[in-house]
C-alpha cells in the first residue's frame, strides 16, 4: 500500500547512484540490526577543513579529547547537532567516526555534522584562539561551575575520555575549567551527558532563552 516500508525503500533506492540486490543471508551478515529495514547504504563521510569555517559570537564548538567508545562519540555528534554547534573537534582520537556504532548512536548526524580532527592539542588550541574562542575545559575538579561564565562570544567546551578525563596538554594551554556539580554519590557524568548540559547552557545564554 502507499507509504508502506517497501514503498519507502523503493523511493530511497531510486535516489542512489548504484543499487544492488543481495541475499537475505548476506543482508543479515552486513546489518548490525536485529530487524533490518531491508536497505544498507554505503556513504562517504564529508571532509571538513579547519580553514573553511567562519564563526560569530553565536558560534559554539565541542571538542572531544581522547574519547574511547564509538557509541559515546556518536552521541556526542548527535548532541552537537541538537545544540546547533558549528562543529565537533577531535583530538587524541581513539574511536573512529566511520565505526558503525558512531552512525547508529548519532542517528545519522555524523553525515551532516562538521567534524574536524587535529594531529595534536596545541594545534587545536591555536585554531580556537585564532578565532577568538573562549575555551572551557570540562573538569569535575574545577572550582567554578558551568553556570558562572556568560558565554557571550564564540564558545568552546572540551570534554575528555571516559577513563582518564582530559589530556594534560589541554590543561597546559591555560584555559579556564568548569564543573558540573555532583550532588549524589557518583563523581562524574557520562561524557555525552556532560557535553549536553554544557552546550545547551551556552546555547540558552546566547539565544536568550
Amino acid at each position: 500500500m502507499p507509504g508502506s516500508r517497501d514503498d519507502r525503500r523503493d523511493r530511497i533506492a531510486d535516489r542512489a547512484a548504484e543499487v544492488y540486490r543481495i541475499s537475505e543471508k548476506l543482508l543479515t551478515r552486513l546489518s548490525r540490526k536485529t530487524r533490518s529495514d531491508g536497505l544498507i547504504s554505503v556513504a562517504r563521510l564529508p571532509e571538513w577543513r579547519p580553514h573553511t569555517f567562519r564563526f560569530t559570537s553565536r558560534s559554539l564548538v565541542l571538542v572531544a579529547d581522547g574519547v574511547e567508545y564509538a557509541g559515546n562519540l556518536g552521541t556526542l555528534i548527535r548532541t552537537a547537532d541538537a545544540a546547533d554547534a558549528d562543529c565537533l573537534v577531535l583530538t587524541s582520537r581513539r574511536a573512529r567516526p566511520t565505526h558503525p556504532a558512531v552512525y547508529s548512536a548519532s542517528r545519522g548526524t555524523v553525515l551532516s555534522t562538521p567534524i574536524v580532527e587535529f594531529d595534536d592539542i596545541p594545534a587545536a588550541a591555536a585554531w580556537l584562539r585564532s578565532h577568538r574562542f573562549r575555551v572551557h575545559l570540562a573538569d569535575p575538579a574545577a572550582a567554578g561551575t558551568y553556570r558562572v561564565p556568560q558565554y557571550d562570544g564564540p564558545t568552546a567546551f572540551v570534554v575528555g575520555s571516559e577513563g582518564s578525563g582530559l589530556s594534560r596538554a589541554w590543561h597546559d594551554e591555560g584555559f579556564d575549567a568548569v564543573s558540573i556539580p555532583m550532588l549524589g554519590r557518583a563523581d562524574s557524568l557520562n561524557v555525552a551527558l556532560s557535553a549536553g548540559i554544557l552546550l545547551f547552557e551556552a546555547r540558552a545564554r546566547k539565544e536568550g532563552w
